[in-house]
């Protein structure tokens, strides 16, 4: 009897544990963009953060960790975490970028990675959406909660953004909006 309860506690176990795997976003890296663009092109989320940010973390954890924004990210869009002061280098449309100033195991503050300056990218957290030629659509400054980054998901992943063409058709298109991702 004991065996059996042993057996289906483990079961059970790993069972939460595939689940758990399986409700994550499919994170890439920037490195491998251009080799899943060629096999199967979609749209681009990239999450430019830091380690030391705080609104970074709420974000990965109540943002990015939203059963329906993980649902509709894999399916949308490939999904990049860059961290904003890494060490990687990265390849990127033919062009190497480094960090020179990177300094493995310095706490707080860093050097900003010359990706995330070709980025344009200056505070964190930062979305980047880009097309399927890996073409900057938009990058999105701040803290999202599930509810306001479905509003660009959405806006992106449909090419809705073609037909936004000023702030009065953005403003309309927000005031329309209605979210759907239920909060957790």
């Amino acid at each position: 009897m004991k065996k059996i309860i042993t057996l289906v506690f483990l079961l059970f176990t790993l069972s939460l544990s595939v689940f758990a795997q399986q409700n994550t976003i499919n994170w890439k890296s920037v490195n491998e963009l251009e080799e899943l663009q060629k096999k199967e092109p979609r749209k681009v989320l990239m999450d430019v953060f830091t380690t030391w940010c705080g609104p970074c973390k709420m974000m990965m954890k109540n943002t990015f960790g939203h059963p329906a924004v993980i649902d509709y990210i894999n399916k949308h869009y490939y999904a990049v975490k860059f961290d904003a002061e890494g060490g990687n280098d990265v390849i990127f449309k033919g062009n190497t970028y480094t960090n020179e100033g990177y300094v493995a195991g310095k706490q707080g503050r860093k050097s900003q990675h010359q990706f995330a300056q070709a980025l344009g990218v200056n505070s964190y957290p930062t979305v980047i959406y880009m097309d399927e030629n890996l073409d900057i659509i938009a990058p999105i400054k701040g803290y999202l909660t599930p509810n306001q980054i479905e509003l660009y998901l959405r806006l992106f992943a449909d090419n809705t953004y073609k037909e936004v063409d000023s702030q009065e058709a953005f403003k309309e298109y927000q005031q329309k909006f209605k979210p759907t991702f239920q909060s957790n």
